[in-house]
């Protein structure tokens, strides 16, 4: 019976040579904040569009949405020009950083309203049984979704990655 412990492995030049861990250290240190400010150039293009009247091919799923959300408080243009300033907000905190756990709260929020076509209109998004365009443009909001996931733990200051066994 040996006494002596396991191998560790090499954490000496050699390892850091190792274009793997090359790798992986540049995407640690650097991926979530690249889905970050890409996620926030999105929102940001998607809400700056709804700034020009008849831009956004999502104009009137948004009146619809909106409209049926709010019980018919706000509709029409002005819930287009809200969602234009809320998801222009968004955009320029992921972008910028500043007022981020702010944005990450309007944006879960918002990410509510943006997938709600789903449910509140299903026969419409899915006439025959298959998607629409606006459910499928209304789908990439899931991907959307699970970047908020990772960029919020990391904003609240989770570690993500495993804790060693």
């Amino acid at each position: 019976m040996s006494t002596t412990a396991p191998a560790r492995p090499s954490t000496g030049a050699s390892a850091r040579r190792d274009p793997v861990a090359v790798a992986a250290g540049w995407l640690a240190a650097h991926g979530i904040q690249a889905l970050q400010v890409s996620l926030g150039i999105v929102v940001l293009a998607f809400g700056a569009l709804k700034f020009f009247p008849g831009a956004s091919p999502a104009e009137p799923l948004v009146m619809r949405t909106v409209d049926t959300l709010t019980m018919g408080l706000v509709s029409g243009q002005a819930a287009v020009t809200l969602t234009a300033v809320i998801e222009t907000f968004i955009g320029l905190t992921l972008v910028t950083g500043v007022f981020l756990r702010t944005g990450l709260v309007v944006l879960a929020g918002a990410l509510v309203g943006m997938m709600s076509p789903l449910v509140l209109f299903f026969g419409d998004m899915f006439p025959d049984g298959t998607p629409t365009l606006e459910a499928q443009y209304v789908f990439k909001d899931i991907i959307l979704a699970a970047a908020v996931l990772v960029i919020g733990a990391k904003a609240l200051g989770a570690r993500l990655e495993p804790s060693a066994r």
